[in-house]
This record gives C-alpha cells, sequence and structure tokens, in this order.
C-alpha cells in the first residue's frame, strides 16, 4: 500500500506542504495570526506559553517548538518572536535548520512594533511559500506514515466501534513497517495492567506504569483527585460512568501491535512500531505533542462529536454513533455505525480506516481542514505561570 507524499531532504515524508509561522511566545500570537491570514499556503501554529514559567516547561516549549518545525508537513518555517522571551529562540532555530529545512526569524522588538513585523513576515512568507510550491508529491510505502491517535467527546460507541477499528488500523501500519503514536496517558487509568502486557518487554512495561503514576501524582499535588474531572461531563452524558470503563475503551485504539518504546511529550520516536508517549487527553495539548512528535496525519476516534483537528496535520475524525455522524456531520470524516447496526465487522472497518489514511495522506482534505477548525491549540505545562 502506497500513499503520495513530500519527500524531505532528512528523509521523513510529508502528507502536507506547508510554509510554518510558528510563535515563540504567547505575546507574539497576534502578529503570527496576522501574517498567516494574508499569505495562503501558510499555516500558524499559536500557544500561551514561552516566559514566566519554571525552567522545566521552558524546556518543554522548546523541544516542542524544535519538534513542530521539525514536522515533514512543513516545508519551511517562519519563527515569530518578542525579543525578550524565555524560549531559546537560537537553540529552536538551529534545532529546526538540522533537518534541511529553511528557517526564519523575525523579532518584533527589532523590526519595531507589530505592524512593520508583519509586513515583513508576509513578505518572507509569500517567498516561502512560492519555494513550497515547487515541491511535488511522490509515490512512499505506507511505512513512512507516523499516525497519532487520539479519541475524544467519547461515549458508550467509542469503545465498541471507532477505537477498535483504529486499533485494526494502527496493527496493519505496524505490520507495514509504519509508526503508531498512542497518547492521552490519563485514559491509561484503570486499564495500565492491559496495556502494560502488550509491551515488548518488562522495561517498557515499566514505563507505561510510571507514566500512569507521574499522572495521577500531578493532580495529587494540588490536592485532586484525577477522577474528579475523568471521565468529564461530557463522557458521563455519553453513558460512560468511571475512568476505568473509559480506560478501557480508549486503550483499544492500541490494537494487538507490541508496544516498543515509551516516549516523553513531543518526542520523536526512534524505532518503528507502535510506541506510547507522555500526553493528557484535551485534544490542544495532545494533537501538539502527536506533530511534535512527527505525527504526519492523525486518527480521532469521537462518539458525541469532537471538532478539533490541526494546523497542519491532518486529523480523520471516526465514530460509531449515527447520531453523532448526522448532527456532526461537518466534522465527521468517516461512520462507521453500521458495525453497530450488525452490517459491518471491525476487521473491515479498520482495514477502511487505513485505506482512508492513505487517501488523506496523498491530499484528500478531512473536514477539520475544510471547515478551518484547526487553531486551537497549545503545549502542555506540567507547572505554574510564575
Amino acid at each position: 500500500m502506497e500513499f503520495m507524499g513530500y519527500r524531505r531532504a532528512n528523509g521523513t515524508v510529508g502528507t502536507r506542504n506547508f510554509v510554518g509561522v510558528l510563535s515563540a511566545v504567547v505575546c507574539v500570537n497576534e502578529v503570527v495570526e496576522s501574517i498567516v491570514r494574508q499569505v495562503q499556503g501558510t499555516a500558524r501554529f499559536t500557544h500561551h506559553q514561552g516566559c514566566c514559567q519554571t525552567p522545566l516547561d521552558i524546556g518543554i516549549v522548546n523541544k516542542t517548538l524544535i519538534g513542530l518545525g521539525s514536522n515533514p508537513n512543513l516545508h519551511s518555517v517562519i519563527i515569530v518572536s518578542l525579543g525578550c522571551e524565555s524560549t531559546d529562540i537560537t537553540g529552536v532555530v538551529e534545532g529546526i535548520r538540522a533537518t534541511g529545512k529553511r528557517v526564519e526569524h523575525i523579532v518584533v522588538q527589532e523590526i519595531g512594533g507589530s505592524a512593520r513585523t508583519t509586513a515583513a513576515g508576509i513578505l518572507l512568507a509569500q517567498e516561502m511559500v512560492r519555494e513550497a510550491s515547487l515541491a511535488k508529491r511522490e509515490a512512499c510505502p505506507i511505512s513512512d506514515l507516523v499516525m497519532g491517535m487520539k479519541c475524544g467527546s467519547s461515549d458508550t460507541t467509542s469503545g465498541l466501534v471507532p477505537n477498535p477499528a483504529i486499533g485494526v488500523a494502527t496493527d496493519l501500519l505496524v505490520a507495514a513497517g509504519g509508526v503508531s503514536i498512542l497518547g492521552e496517558v490519563t485514559e491509561f487509568i484503570g486499564a495500565e495492567h492491559i496495556l502494560a502486557k502488550h509491551a515488548v518487554n518488562e522495561t517498557v512495561a515499566q514505563e507505561i506504569y510510571k507514566l500512569v503514576e507521574r499522572m495521577e501524582k500531578r493532580a495529587m499535588a494540588v490536592g485532586e483527585d484525577i477522577r474528579g474531572g475523568q471521565p468529564t461531563g461530557g463522557n458521563i452524558k455519553g453513558g460512560l460512568t468511571t475512568i476505568e470503563e473509559k480506560s478501557l475503551g480508549a486503550i483499544a485504539k492500541a490494537g494487538s501491535a507490541p508496544i516498543q518504546a515509551v516516549y516523553e511529550y513531543g518526542e520523536r520516536p526512534t524505532v518503528k512500531g507502535l510506541v506510547v508517549m507522555d500526553s493528557p487527553g484535551r485534544e490542544p495539548e495532545i494533537l501538539t505533542g502527536l506533530a511534535a512528535a512527527g505525527a504526519n496525519v492523525i486518527v480521532f476516534a469521537t462518539g458525541r462529536g469532537a471538532p478539533q483537528g490541526f494546523p497542519f496535520v491532518p486529523v480523520l475524525k471516526i465514530t460509531g454513533s449515527r447520531t453523532a455522524a448526522e448532527k456532526m456531520s461537518d466534522h465527521i470524516d468517516m461512520n462507521l455505525s453500521a458495525v453497530i447496526e450488525g452490517n459491518d465487522t471491525i476487521p473491515d472497518a479498520g482495514r477502511r480506516v487505513l485505506e482512508e489514511v492513505t487517501h488523506v495522506a496523498s491530499g484528500v482534505m478531512t473536514k477539520a481542514e475544510i471547515s478551518g477548525y484547526v487553531n486551537s491549540m497549545d503545549i502542555y505545562m506540567r507547572g505554574p505561570v510564575i
């Protein structure tokens, strides 16, 4: 099985071909938005971090921005900074350039205000988009796919149909030599012992347990029980009663392949196969983490109909609920409700999911891309604003 992708200088393959305009700090989000609004062929990434944070969190910002800029779906990158942020701009620029991409950096305080910086950014972006337009798609094996996995706005159908179907798709992708990334550590809780049995060895199994323990301790550190926020109110309305019940459905996305490794948030896998990445379950942070880890396509199971996509990684929305497919038709890409109705099977649905992934990877637009519902993103932080 093949898809048509953009082969990059470092050997990775893009499923999209944008010029990325990335915010180094929250203070320049408006400038980034203004540049992208004026130049077709660009994609923005804005967030709320980059200053007045602990060294741990600034380090996460640095690594995440390098990962995002290195994502193969970006042909080249413009970094916009204010000039006084805590973000290590030099390190970010050099980290992205190491992939062989063109990287430009513009500074609001040096150019002289938002209007002048926006104008400079627009001219740069126009030039870079022209360069990007010369890239051509070529046939690539599906072993070049890095597929991120997510489920959100879940209900009782999520664990019965779309999550298991994604599990079939990820098994097929892994068998073909690709990479599949499972996040949402919050939604391992109560089922982590089952997931750990998938580990390729005891070391990886223990790392899975440590991720769950660390996630629970983050909540307890502020005197709260994580089960007060998971399952969410929407999950409860959808019929899910406990975090354990939600987790049993969520981990079905992992399929049956062995888990080869465990990575930190936004860390790029260095092995092929199924891997686990530390992340929360909330869309803005996990989608960012998957993109920073190099995902060039994301599959997203939903029961009630979550609308979020990502600025430069296509997000394929899949549901097993006919109600969600009909009510949220402008957000749902695949309706697998025939499985629940007895007219389809999980294995067949899973094979179709992977086929649709290859179509999207080749340029077919997702509903989130078509509607432009892709911009509310953020970076996962562990500490306070200080």
